[in-house]
């Protein structure tokens, strides 16, 4: 917009005043400007001025700073009061709730080489174990004790991806290690299908993973024949006696001037049995999951002042409480932070702390980490922000932003929430507590604006889009969002049902 993003915003303004003979004082700084719309200040100023009869009015930082606080308080959004319909009788408020938390622990690290070094070998430890156990292959103890083999040995080994190189020959050769050592393996471009197929499941190996890997020793080479994830067995879906359901939500963003709150309000209405579109289901809603980026945050990105409509981050999570308390009691809601909330940035991330939640307690309120594991109606539901799904997509073939749900499954796979060690941030602990270690009934994350569900090997998948319009990032990025559209799984049925609120009818 005019008048925003000055390289001298107080040269501007005073330009921009002088035209009706008022001047600022020599107190005002381009800091104190910030990233104020200076001609919508200006033209707050020459309001204020209206009425005075002097020649040249004079106007003083205070003044100026009042004016913007007063812009603020005009841009802040008031949640309207939402009260359940008379006539709405709810069956889920008649069953009991029944479920359990698993808050992962508040990581703490030096950021020494032993951190690391700890960090990845319980990673690898974990990961071999379920591929012992679940993949049912025998591993040798060590990638060392190939030393003593001879050449043309059949080995299964295991180890965390350090490198991938296409060779000149398209062959794919990955360096894998343990604390013992390190072996390359050579995926050799061959003509058979079992070659050609291999090859190409080769090329979706990502730097941190932990994979196995069966072939013959040549040298100091292995010429894989198989390449192993830990991946998940194919589970049946558990069934639920009663009929209750569990609603999806994240990146409602509360704080931005993008949050689409007329149609995060209308989906309040409906829960609360005001909107008669699939009333039904609504009365069945039990739990609801908010898996991150409850709020916007601040100073989040450059700019971001700009993309705001609650300059307090206080003030955000205030607003987002008060939502939260429209919500029916009977309904339990379990939140979680993400990358725009005030926590850590480092995962595993703790809980929103008591200073953001502030005075706001309620029994039906869960307070969770990111991630965190959810229990409900026996149901286990594994709940992550995903902030992992950038580096993911940018890695592996086939994943993009427009398909959540493919990237969802080479999370699975893989058997680890972030693997790829720096794509976002992960604290070294002694613990890698990111790996899957326990097979979810769902597994729900948010992140990248974009609703998706699907099914794997008997896990629901579900990414519950957005609360918030499409953002000039996403613009230059050509990604393109679904918001407003609510997932909700009947845990009776087993079905999985997307709620549109973008239309008003």
């Amino acid at each position: 917009m005019p008048g925003e993003n000055l390289d001298n915003p107080v040269r501007e303004l005073a330009r921009v005043l002088s035209q009706s003979r008022i001047v600022l004082s020599g107190d005002i700084g381009n800091a104190q400007l910030g990233q104020v719309n200076i001609d919508l200040l200006a033209s707050k100023v020459i309001e204020s001025k209206a009425e005075s009869a002097a020649a040249l009015n004079i106007v003083s930082a205070e003044e100026i700073s009042a004016i913007i606080n007063m812009m603020k308080v005009d841009k802040t959004p008031v949640p309207i009061e939402v009260i359940r319909s008379a006539d709405f009788k709810p069956e889920a408020a008649d069953i009991d709730a029944r479920y359990t938390v698993n808050n992962r622990p508040n990581d703490r690290a030096s950021g020494s080489a032993s951190d690391f070094v700890s960090y990845f070998s319980n990673r690898l430890t974990k990961i071999k174990t379920l591929i012992q156990t679940h993949r049912n292959y025998t591993l040798l103890p060590s990638i060392d004790s190939m030393k003593s083999l001879t050449s043309g040995r059949e080995v299964c080994i295991a180890g965390i991806v350090t490198q991938k190189i296409v060779t000149k020959k398209g062959n794919i050769m990955v360096t894998i290690e343990d604390e013992t050592g390190e072996s390359k393996v050579m995926f050799m471009a061959g003509t058979s299908q079992q070659a050609r197929d291999l090859l190409q499941k080769s090329q979706n190996i990502i730097n941190d993973e932990v994979i196995a890997v069966k072939g013959k020793t040549s040298n100091i080479f292995v010429i894989a024949s198989e390449m192993i994830w830990p991946d998940i067995p194919i589970m049946k879906r558990k069934e639920v006696e009663e009929d209750v359901a569990i609603a999806f939500m994240s990146d409602i963003h509360i704080g931005s001037k993008r949050f689409m709150q007329k149609n995060f309000e209308r989906m309040l209405q409906w829960l609360n049995g005001n909107v008669n579109e699939r009333r039904n289901l609504a009365a069945k809603i039990k739990y609801i999951v908010m898996a991150g980026d409850v709020a916007d945050g601040i100073g989040v990105y450059p700019g971001q002042e700009n993309d705001l409509a609650i300059f307090d981050i206080y003030d955000q999570y205030a607003m987002l409480f008060k939502y939260i308390d429209a919500i029916p009691d009977y309904i339990h809601v379990f939140v979680m932070p993400g990358n725009h909330d005030a926590v850590q940035r480092a995962e595993p991330q703790p809980p929103l702390t008591n200073e953001l939640i502030r005075n706001f307690r309620k029994d039906n309120v869960h307070i969770l980490s990111n991630p965190s594991w959810v229990n409900a109606h026996g149901l286990d539901i594994l709940a992550y922000h995903g902030t992992s799904l950038d580096s993911i997509i940018s890695a592996i073939p086939g994943t993009s932003y427009a398909a959540p749900e493919k990237a969802m499954i080479e999370v699975l796979k893989r058997r680890h929430l972030s693997p790829i060690y720096g794509g976002n941030v992960i604290v070294p602990s002694k613990e890698d507590n990111l790996v899957i270690e326990k097979v979810p009934d769902i597994m729900h994350f948010g992140h990248i604006h974009k609703n998706a569900i699907a099914d794997y090997h008997g896990v629901g998948i579900v990414n519950s889009g957005t609360w918030q319009a499409r953002t000039d990032f996403q613009i230059r990025q050509g990604h393109i969002p679904s918001p407003c559209v609510l997932p909700v799984y009947e845990a009776k049925s087993q079905v999985f049902s997307q709620i549109n609120f973008n239309s008003e009818q």
